[in-house]
C-alpha cells in the first residue's frame, strides 16, 4: 500500500505569528529558524552593506541596499519568505513597507555553520530560479566568495582579501579583509 506522509505546509502567516525575537524563513512552505548571528557575521554584513550603500549613492544609483532582518517574498505565493544578509533591489516598484516583493537584483548571504547547506544549494536554487541576477555566498570559516551571476552563467571563488567584481555594477568590486 502507497501511503504518503503528509508534511504540514507552512505560510508567512507563521512567520508573523512567531514570539517577538524568534525569526525564521519559509522556503517551499517549511519553516528554517534562524540563529542568532556572530560577531563576525556582523562585522562583514556591516562592512559589505556600507560598501555598498557608498557606491550606490556615490553614483546616484536607483538601487536600494538593506541588511538583514528584511523581508523578501520570493515568489507570488504565501509559502516563501526570506531574509537574505544583504539585498540590493533596483526595482524601486517591489519595495514597500513590508519588505521586497519578488527577486531582488543582488543577494548575499553570509554562511552560519546552520546555514550552510541551506545557503550552498536550496537557497542557490530558489534564488536563481526566482530572477535574482547576482548571488553571493560569503562563507567566513573558508575566508571566501562564491559570486554566481545567473545572467553570465558563471560563477567564480575569490578568497577574502582578493577583489570581488560585481556583475550587476561594471567596474565596482569589494574586498573582504
Amino acid at each position: 500500500m502507497d501511503t504518503m506522509l503528509k508534511e504540514k505546509l507552512y505560510t508567512i502567516k507563521d512567520i508573523y505569528d512567531l514570539p517577538d525575537g524568534e525569526r525564521a524563513e519559509l522556503i517551499d512552505g517549511q519553516i528554517y529558524y534562524m540563529a542568532l548571528p556572530s560577531r563576525k557575521h556582523q562585522k562583514i554584513s556591516g562592512y559589505l552593506y556600507t560598501e555598498i550603500y557608498n557606491y550606490i549613492k556615490n553614483n546616484n544609483g536607483e538601487c536600494e541596499v538593506y541588511a538583514a532582518p528584511f523581508a523578501v517574498f520570493l515568489n507570488e505565493d504565501d509559502l516563501n519568505y526570506m531574509e537574505p544578509d544583504i539585498s540590493v533591489i533596483c526595482d524601486v516598484s517591489k519595495l514597500d513597507d513590508k519588505g521586497c516583493h519578488g527577486a531582488p537584483d543582488w543577494v548575499i548571504e553570509i554562511v552560519s555553520p546552520g546555514s550552510k547547506s541551506r545557503d550552498y544549494m536550496t537557497k542557490l536554487f530558489k534564488y536563481r530560479t526566482a530572477g535574482v541576477r547576482e548571488y553571493w555566498i560569503v562563507d567566513p570559516e573558508k575566508e571566501m566568495v562564491s559570486a554566481y551571476v545567473f545572467e553570465k552563467d558563471t560563477v567564480e571563488q575569490y578568497d577574502f582579501g582578493e577583489a570581488v567584481p560585481v556583475g550587476i555594477y561594471e567596474g565596482f568590486t569589494i574586498k573582504i579583509e
